[in-house]
Formats: structure tokens, sequence, C-alpha cells
């Protein structure tokens, strides 16, 4: 059965006549990629379920799980602002202080920034955060990340990028090109809003997913429908993802995701205050503060300048993050996914931690080692990717199950 068929024998409503219209509305919604800290493996095919709302509080019309997918697709409100509280818990041991200090040591080491959004952002992957954002059209938007005493914005202005860590008086600038019309151009290396999750949730269509619509919520003071996306597949880490969807606007207020393995949600992020206004314009205003450091992005390349309050020259953009990836693979379709690759070096010695010192002992400690037809290797997990590198170098990983590694593994010898 072709998906939404059921629906309209059931005498829905209000539906696109046309099935290409259809599908194209639903692929305008997905932009964005997921954290990069959750290694990109997200669910990458979706199947639908129609379900009516029909109870719940507050009380709001029925609406089929296709129908609220479309209001989802059609919302293109480009001026807001609000603030949005974001929780993420993969569960990853705690390494204190060695944990910054790795991630000190790569901005330092590539020759970056402090204030690098690439480096930056990663800190979204762990904890709660306070993020407030602002946006007014595709050429101006502000994202701030609010912390203890200190505050980390990146400011997208016409051409200028600009990101600040008030922490370390540090700026760093890179330019876009201008916009074409219906275009985003600000950089979403890390999405920061449920809506931008929700996209990439929704970005295709199969038979691998339930989604149904299931009752209704308030979030932000709002009306708001549950779309329900829960796997078909085993195997999957993903236990179910929910989003809040504004019954006016069809802006996704809220975005969690809980694993098969129960517990707390392994990302939730949701407005706490929303409104549906042009900000005012200086709101997208930046100028460097005196004796701040300021790092320019050329050509792809960082170099450090130190200014004092002085506008930084334009630059490019960074370069391609996907370089070096030309050998992935993938194995299977949607929630259970797995992404195959090949280091091109030794894995990691799954022995002893004589065998590749300490550092190589430390890292064994976190992982499990498992055996199979591809020899030896260490699974490395956290509550909803797990990845298993083999002796001679090869890796697999995904939103899936440990067994269901060591299996693709062994397929693949």
């Amino acid at each position: 059965m072709a998906p939404y068929e059921s629906d309209r024998t059931a005498g829905a409503e209000g539906l696109p006549d046309e099935a290409d219209d259809v599908r194209a509305g639903r692929r305008k919604a997905a932009r964005y990629v997921v954290p990069v800290a959750v290694v990109g493996v997200a669910a990458a095919t979706i199947g639908l379920v129609p379900a009516l709302a029909d109870s719940g509080d507050p009380s709001l019309p029925k609406i089929t799980a296709e129908q609220l997918i479309e209001k989802i697709a059609k919302s293109d409100f480009q001026q807001l602002s609000g603030t949005v509280k974001v929780s993420t818990d993969l569960g990853l041991p705690s390494l204190g202080g060695l944990e910054s200090g790795m991630l000190s040591g790569a901005t330092e080491g590539s020759g970056g920034s402090s204030a690098d959004p690439q480096s930056k952002l990663m800190e979204l992957a762990s904890g709660t955060h306070t993020v407030r954002v602002a946006a007014d059209g595709p050429d101006k938007a502000k994202v701030s990340v609010l912390e203890n005493a200190a505050e980390y914005s990146i400011i997208h202005n016409g051409n200028d990028v600009w990101a600040y860590d008030s922490k370390s008086n540090e700026v760093y600038h890179s330019t876009a090109p201008a916009a074409e019309k219906g275009e985003e151009k600000a950089p979403k290396d890390v999405p920061t809003t449920p809506k931008e999750l929700a996209d990439e949730a929704l970005k295709s269509v199969d038979d691998t997913t339930s989604v149904t619509v299931d009752g209704t919520a308030q979030v932000a003071g709002r009306d708001a429908y549950k779309l329900l996306i829960k796997p078909k597949q085993s195997g999957s880490t993903v236990g179910a993802i929910t989003v809040a969807v504004d019954a006016k606007t069809g802006v996704p207020l809220k975005f969690t995701l809980v694993p098969t393995s129960g517990g707390a949600a392994v990302v939730d992020a949701g407005f706490t205050q929303v409104a549906f206004a042009k900000p005012a314009a200086s709101t997208f205003d930046f100028t460097p503060p005196k004796g701040a450091k300021v790092t320019e992005d050329k050509d792809g390349k960082d170099t450090k300048e130190s200014k004092e309050s002085k506008a930084p020259e334009s630059a490019p953009s960074h370069g391609d993050l996907g370089k070096g990836l030309d050998g992935l693979k993938t194995i299977g379709k949607g929630w259970s996914t797995i992404a195959e690759f090949d280091t091109g070096g030794q894995g990691m010695p799954s022995g002893s931690s004589s065998e590749g010192g300490d550092v190589s002992g430390f890292l064994n400690s976190l992982g499990d080692h498992v055996k199979g037809k591809f020899g030896s290797g260490t699974v490395f997990s956290t509550r909803l990717v797990n990845a298993l590198i083999t002796d001679d170098g090869k890796v697999y990983a995904g939103a899936v199950t440990k067994d269901a590694l060591v299996k693709a593994a062994n397929a693949a010898h």
C-alpha cells in the first residue's frame, strides 16, 4: 500500500491531488544535519501510518499525520525570536578535565579560535543549555548560548558571519555568499531549534517507520499537536521521536528523542518562549569589542590576527568538511543504516593495554571487545550511536545495537 492511501479512503479532506507535490512539500522541510557528536548516522527514511489526534489537552481539530507533515513543510516563518532549552544525554563517560583538554587541544592544534563555531557548538552535545534564537529572513539570524556569566553568539547579518566568545574575548569572522531566493546561507553545522531537528527526521519517506499523531500539548504557551515517530525495524537504538507542532503556524516547538534502552531523553530541545514577530534590527548588529582577538577565516584556512576594535576583512567560509570520507559505504536502510569505512590504518589493539600504550589501554577500557569473522575489535557505545572499530582499521557505526554492528561486520567479511 502506498503511503497515505488509507488516509484517502478514510475520507480525509484537504489533501493534495498530485503525489509529486506531496513528496516535494515534505522534502522541503529537510535542510539541516544532526549534531556532529551523534556521528551523523540519524534516521534517514520515514514512512507514515495515518492516525487521528482525538484526545488530549488542549482540544484541537482532528488532523492526520500526513496533514501535519504538510503543515510542517509549509511553515515558512522567517521572522521569530525565542528561548530554547536544549538537553543532550548521550551517556558518554565523564572524562572531566581530559575531555575539555582534548577539545581545547583540537582547537589549538588546528590553528583555530575558541570562537570557531565548529568547535564551540560541540558543547551542545552534552548537558543542558539555554539558547536564544532570532531570525529575520534568510540573511539575518542570531544564536546565543548562555553560560555562567558568559555568552557565546553567532550572528549572521548580510554577507558577514560573526562568532563571539565573551569568556575568552575572541571573535571569529567569515563571509557567506549572497543567498538566492528561498535559500539558507547561515552556517547550520549544528541544529539549535526543534524545527532543524524535525526537518532532519522528516527528510524522506518510505516504509521503515510508523508516524502518527499522538494527542496534543502546550509548549511555550502555544497549542500544539504531537507527532510520534517510531522505527518499525529491529536493531535500532532509537525508541521514538516526538515533535510538538504549533497548531497555528506549523512550526515545530519541541523535539524529543528517547532511546530503546529507556530512561531520560537523548535529545530534548524545546522553546520555553517564542514570538513570531520581526526582531529589532539592532539584534543582528555586531562590532568586535575593544581588545578582542579576531580570527579571520580565509580561503577555508584559519589565520590568527589580534586586532583592537578594527573591523576584519571579508573571507570565504569553511572548506569541505566531508573530505577524506570518499570510501564511506552504507549497509541496510532506514533506522538500521550502518556506515562502513576504512581508516586506511591499523585499528585499536583489542588486547592488553601494553599493546598500544597507556592511551590505547585507556580507550580500550571504555569499549567492549568482540570477535567474529572480521577478527577482533572494540565497540564504543553511547545511548544512541555505537561504533565498532576492528583491529584491521575498519569502522562500522550507526544508531544501532552492538549485535547489529557485529552482524554487519561479519557479513562484510
